[in-house]
């Protein structure tokens, strides 16, 4: 095994190749990117009663036996509703090392479509992470929340990433990491990670964001570029340099910073401090080495931001601190990086919709 950090390419095949990382059907070369592996549905999906864990010493099909209201079998295609939560045995299972660990994600596209998608796993007490010397299978779980979808089985909706030991970079390394190279446009804003923006004062016109439509049709994850926005989304102008966030309502926004991550670093994106607001900044949270970086033929890309307003309405304002990017090391340079030999729907990237939808 590498050393201490988030694992890369070579090393997810090599955990392939000893077992660690195995898939029914096999795990095919393009899941593997510059430092996670997509997860595959399986062929059915159970909906379930409420969302839940599957907590010490229970198995995860032990609890769907408890909770399950009906089966849906994917083969064909299915539609998950709007509002409803499923549980999808993956194609992918895990026996790992008792030095490796693993979180997972949604993936970019999943979050712009506020499909709530998280891992879970025998034992497991919290989402989306899996503890060292996990053995067995992983569910995700899904609930639709502005959109209801199609899916079929091998689709890919979550993510998952692996990481010997921990290594963090602190504020004193990120600061000295900025220094040498720009870690971000303008003034870095670090404490506890990389802060960063909204954007709300654009370069060009009034366009600041989406907000999606209440009462839309089903969208189908296998077309790509075929829907039109304005089916699904209303437009979010402003010249003020504000917008009133709306309980319930779900934005895709995007930062004022263009951010770039080293190839030999890995980010997630996390919530920043509850105070700020009763919003939050969430879903699809990992960024790859190279994202952004002139190696991989970027020049900083913005951070698209999925935001879901909480219970009261909310003033955001240009400029306003929402999220924060946690650096990793990673425990060594991935041989592909994210933009310069993968399809990258998102270098480069300013408010983009996800790839479901025909371009602006």
């Amino acid at each position: 095994m590498n050393g201490i950090g988030v694992l890369p390419s070579q090393a997810l095949q090599q955990m392939i190749a000893d077992g660690a990382l195995s898939g029914t059907p096999a795990i095919v070369d393009d899941q593997i990117q510059p430092a996670s592996l997509d997860l595959r549905l399986g062929t059915k999906a159970y909906r379930v009663r409420a969302s839940f864990l599957a907590g010490a010493g229970n198995t995860v099909t032990d609890r769907i036996s408890e909770f399950e209201m009906h089966q849906i079998d994917l083969a064909g295609g299915a539609v998950l509703e709007k509002g409803c939560v499923y549980v999808v045995p993956l194609m992918e299972s895990l026996s790992l090392p008792e030095g490796v660990q693993a979180v997972a994600n949604a993936k970019s596209s999943t979050g712009r479509l506020d499909l709530l998608t998280r891992t879970i796993v025998d034992g497991g007490e919290e989402f989306d992470r899996i503890p060292p010397g996990y053995s067995g299978p992983l569910y995700a779980e899904i609930c639709p929340r502005s959109f209801s979808v199609l899916v079929r089985p091998g689709m890919r909706l979550n993510q998952i990433r692996f990481r010997a030991g921990q290594a963090v970079l602190t504020d004193a390394e990120l600061s000295s990491r900025h220094a040498e190279e720009a870690l971000v446009d303008g003034e870095a804003v670090i404490d506890d990670g990389l802060g960063f923006s909204v954007d709300l004062r654009p370069a060009k016109g009034d366009l600041v964001g989406y907000r999606a439509k209440p009462h839309t049709g089903v969208i189908d994850l296998e077309k790509i570029g075929h829907y039109d926005p304005a089916e699904y989304w209303e437009e979010v102008r402003t010249t003020e340099g504000r917008i009133i966030l709306d309980p319930g309502a779900f934005y895709i926004l995007v930062s004022q910073e263009a951010v770039t991550i080293p190839p030999d670093c890995a980010a997630e994106m996390a919530p920043y401090l509850a105070m700020v607001g009763e919003f939050r900044v969430h879903y699809a949270g990992f960024f790859d080495p190279g994202f952004g970086h002139h190696s991989a033929g970027g020049a900083g890309s913005r951070g698209v931001l999925e935001v879901r307003c909480h219970e009261a309405p909310f003033v955001l304002e240009h400029g306003q601190v929402v999220g924060r990017l946690v650096y990793e090391r990673m425990s060594a340079v991935p041989e592909q990086l994210y933009g310069a030999d993968l399809k990258s729907n998102y270098q480069g990237q300013g408010l983009k919709l996800s790839k479901h939808f025909k371009a602006v």
